[in-house]
């Protein structure tokens, strides 16, 4: 029997391919042979889980064809992989990818590195903070004290607990947003969010339009949900959307959704202003596609006296078009799992059903420390101190940064959480594979796009600062040079290297 559980076509590997070796190498660069540049492309792909472990790949011939080089090319990458562990093979089964013994299972998202490598790496790779002390405490002790009544309950509520679908209404309507509780389901966190949404209204093979780039869990939510993606390029730097490219993809296309990020885009940091979100709200509902909008960076904002433009669904008063979805995870802690969807009564009704076949709803006293701090003013006070974090952090990490590489190039963010970096001409995925292998955690640029794109960009949060800010880039300057060197392709690293 196989030991392959799915395959990758010659075409759509090529595209991933080429999209690491067309971007320019750095001066001095060691050009590796054909053969080992291809068996390298392919392990960093398994490493970084763009292309699955267990995943066919195509015939060598069919490849060859798809790459324009010579099959005894892909013959001598096939043999190199599969001597490194990366690659098995059957007669009559073909090969598929594989990983060494000993390594672990590669991710396909960003996920947190676990807590006992945090001694010895820095971990760039998750958009998160610590909790805003002394609210998380006080947040629990207050849900506590509130929680004897819900007890005495089934504790099931799929919708969310009246108090907090009452909250959230309310602070929406606070924002010149008429909103009622019926308008309202809470969800565990942004992702059981974009979940359920993705399942009502988006079967197998449906179009969903997605920012390019954009934020990477999300595209892997909608790949594993059997969802086709159809890029458009944002804007240049951090004007928010090109309007012209949007009216263009939802008139041609016709996707049955459209993602979006409009504050303080992740990985970007842009901000769409109010002319770019009533455009694009016009145009979806011209073209009949609904437009999910992301809310999570909404109050990350640096500037005090910044006058935020209106929300998205504000330009949406019928309900018909937007869908909103917001989040404690980004503003508040990561560890706290609430999120919401903001969408008509009716909307609300039918994903609140479907909820009886995933989840059942979110846990009652993570609701109730959210609700408390809401309604006590601890939500404004616990943001502020995020936002004061969050712009030390980026602060300190953009000076490092031009300090330690001063020939990458980025824009630096108003707010959000994220700096998305142009690494000057070297490749995304073989920096994030070496920066692990000095003690630095970084998502490469095709996390973030679809089909290979961004491969010369690397995302770095503003999650770290001061001294450990330092390190970071200095770290990553080391990864640099290994890259440029070209000792990128596997091997030990040089241990003086290694702090």
């Amino acid at each position: 029997m196989a030991q392959w559980t799915s395959a990758i076509g010659s075409a759509q590997l090529a595209r991933l391919l080429t999209s690491q070796q067309s971007r320019p190498a750095g001066p001095g660069t060691r050009r590796p042979p054909a053969y080992r540049a291809l068996a390298d492309g392919i392990r960093l792909l398994v490493l970084e889980g763009r292309v699955p472990v267990a995943t066919r790949l195509p015939a060598e011939r069919e490849l060859a064809l798809s790459m324009s080089v010579s099959r005894t090319t892909v013959a001598a990458a096939y043999e190199a992989l599969r001597g490194e562990g990366f690659l098995e093979s059957r007669r009559g089964a073909g090969s598929w990818t594989a990983v060494p013994a000993g390594n672990p299972l590669p991710a396909r998202g960003l996920e947190p590195l676990p807590p006992e490598a945090l001694g010895s790496m820095i971990d760039l790779g998750t958009a998160a903070l610590p909790a805003p002390e002394p609210w998380l405490t006080r947040a629990v002790q207050g849900a506590l004290e509130e929680l004897p009544p819900y007890a005495h309950t089934h504790g099931d509520y799929p919708a969310g607990l009246p108090a907090l679908r009452t909250m959230i209404a309310e602070r929406y309507t606070a924002h010149g947003i008429p909103t009622m509780p019926e308008q309202i389901m809470v969800t565990t966190g942004a992702m059981g969010a974009m979940d359920a949404i993705c399942h009502l209204f988006a079967g197998r093979g449906e179009r969903v339009a997605v920012e390019s780039p954009s934020y990477a869990n999300i595209l892997q939510l909608m790949r594993e949900a059997g969802l086709r993606l159809v890029p458009v390029a944002m804007a240049d730097g951090l004007t928010g959307w090109d309007l012209d490219r949007w009216r263009q993809v939802l008139r041609d296309a016709a996707p049955r959704l459209a993602y979006v990020v409009a504050d303080f885009h992740n990985p970007t940091g842009a901000l769409a202003d109010e002319e770019q979100r009533r455009s694009l709200v016009d145009a979806a509902r011209s073209a009949g596609t609904v437009l999910v909008v992301d809310e999570t960076m909404t109050e990350l904002y640096f500037d005090a006296d910044r006058v935020m433009p209106r929300r998205v669904c504000a330009f949406d008063p019928a309900g018909s078009t937007v869908i909103t979805v917001g989040s404690a995870s980004k503003a508040f802690w990561a560890g706290m799992r609430i999120g919401w969807v903001r969408a008509a009564p009716d909307v609300i009704r039918s994903l609140v059903a479907a909820r009886a076949y995933a989840d059942l709803g979110t846990p009652v006293v993570e609701q109730l420390a959210v609700n408390w701090l809401m309604n006590t003013g601890g939500w404004e006070n616990a943001v502020q101190l995020r936002r004061e974090q969050a712009l030390e952090n980026r602060d300190a990490l953009v000076a490092a940064v031009r300090r330690e590489l001063p020939g990458w190039e980025f824009d630096v963010p108003d707010g959000g959480l994220t700096l998305w970096v142009k690494a000057g001409g070297l490749s995304g995925s073989r920096l994030a594979e070496v920066g692990e292998r000095v003690g630095v955690r970084v998502p490469s640029g095709p996390r973030f796009g679809v089909d290979g794109a961004f491969e010369g960009y690397v995302r770095l949060p503003f999650t770290v600062g001061g001294a450990v800010a330092d390190e970071a880039a200095v770290r990553l300057a080391a990864a640099a040079r290994l890259v440029t060197e070209g000792q990128g392709a596997g091997g030990d690293v040089p241990r003086t290297l290694i702090a």
